[in-house]
């Protein structure tokens, strides 16, 4: 049945299609060459979003507050920093745009203490900063 459904449809492209098929060609050509352009266009313009913004969250996350901010980031500083660390003090946090900035001291129990800079964006945490004592 299938092969019968496709040998008439090849019958009808190659007996009564021959003048559709031709003038199609040109327009078909169009239609590939215009694809072609959407992606090229739509691939610079991924690339144009990522240098802008190159921490940009593709979903949204569970950070909603300014606490869950501070908490999430002082997670990510204790983690940083390695086994045993501990956020000395309590972090602030600030209101952005699309979310928080957060800054804090974290420190190892025998080591120094070392401020760290956390965003957060669009729910969840995007970039960590230890800023080393010099």
């Amino acid at each position: 049945m299938r092969q019968a459904f496709i040998m008439a449809a090849l019958g009808l492209g190659l007996t009564g299609g021959t003048a559709v098929l031709a003038q199609g060609h040109g327009d078909l050509h169009r239609a590939v060459d215009a694809a072609i352009l959407s992606d090229i266009s739509k691939d610079r313009q991924a690339e144009r979003d990522a240098k802008r913004q190159p921490y940009a969250s593709p979903g949204q996350g569970s950070i909603a507050t300014a606490g869950a901010a501070r908490d999430a980031c002082g997670a990510k500083a204790r983690e940083q920093a390695g086994f045993g660390a501990k956020i000395i003090g309590t972090p602030g946090a600030s209101s952005m745009a699309t979310g928080w900035e957060v800054e804090g001291v974290v420190g190892q129990a025998n080591g120094p203490a070392v401020p760290f800079v956390c965003s957060v964006r669009n729910g969840s945490v995007t970039g960590i900063l230890l800023r080393s004592r010099e």
